[in-house]
């Protein structure tokens, strides 16, 4: 008798898409666990056949963010030692599980926006994955990325290009993936429905509990001990790493919908448009350049 293997949710997407709200939400549910982000798949998941189960281990603990996973490396050692057969896809379950077994919860998941790049490689090695795509205006992503250390810079032309590249890629790669593509602004303005949605998909009871994640979102957030993917010519403490997550603290803001009217000059809405309009309206999303 086979033994159904519930999907386990990955949330991908461009950064500032409200990726760690979507986290969080879901994080909030009492079977499930989504860690911070764990960056460590590409290289775990790639390594050579026959590598050895320290090897694997290496993998994920040398990875910087590895002291924000909460748990020691002989416990994950000890979890990788109960596989029969150890390979990268059972020691990313084994550390999956123990990130949730160590929080009383069931089941798993994962937060990582660059896996949007790795659908196909993630999907093959564990195909209980299920991709959940999130977008946002990108006209607003632009304004939530500007003066920090990652994306691409305060220039619109790029950042719309970098915007339309990257969602067009990534829906290129979830094409006959397990997925689903959602938006930012539905899930603010309408959260229970858009959960209540997804969990269906995932075969998780919807739980209202997910609705006040709020409340517990600092000390999930404090998880973060260590920044990472910060540039060599940056310095970034952990206090500034945790500010730019600062509004997870509270409920969804339907104020944070629509910004770019507000806070864009018309000459970068219009230059803006001109790279990302199609994609915009392709989205739903209302462009001010017709």
């Amino acid at each position: 008798m086979s033994t159904h293997t519930p999907p386990a949710p990955f949330v991908i997407g461009v950064g500032r898409s409200g990726t760690t709200l979507l986290r969080l939400m879901l994080d909030a549910h009492p079977d499930l666990a989504i860690p911070t982000e764990t960056h460590f798949l590409g290289a775990l998941l790639s390594t050579e056949p026959g590598a050895s189960p320290a090897d694997l281990l290496a993998r994920i603990t040398g990875s910087e963010t590895w002291p924000n996973m909460g748990m020691t490396a002989d416990a994950l050692a000890e979890a990788v030692a109960a596989e029969a057969s150890p390979n990268p896809a059972s020691v990313a379950r084994a550390f999956y599980r123990l990130y949730a077994s160590q929080r009383g919860k069931t089941r798993w998941g994962d937060k990582t926006p660059p896996y949007r790049g790795l659908v196909s490689v993630i999907a093959a090695a564990l195909p209980e994955a299920f991709f959940v795509h999130i977008v946002r205006d990108g006209r607003d992503v632009a304004l939530s990325y500007r003066g920090l250390w990652f994306g691409r810079g305060d220039d619109v032309e790029e950042q719309a290009r970098f915007w339309v590249s990257e969602i067009e890629r990534t829906r290129r790669f979830c094409e006959g993936a397990n997925a689903v593509e959602i938006r930012y602004e539905d899930l603010v303005t309408d959260p229970a429905g858009v959960l209540t949605a997804l969990c269906a998909r995932l075969d998780l009871p919807f739980d209202p509990v997910m609705l006040d994640y709020h409340r517990h979102a600092p000390e999930r957030m404090a998880e973060f001990v260590q920044p990472f993917g910060v540039p060599p010519t940056q310095e970034v403490t952990i206090e500034r790493f945790l500010s730019i997550h600062a509004l997870t603290g509270r409920e969804p803001d339907a104020s944070r919908i629509g910004r770019w009217r507000t806070e864009m000059t018309p000459a970068e809405v219009k230059a803006y448009e001109r790279i990302a309009g199609p994609l915009l309206a392709d989205l739903g999303y209302e462009t001010a350049v017709g």
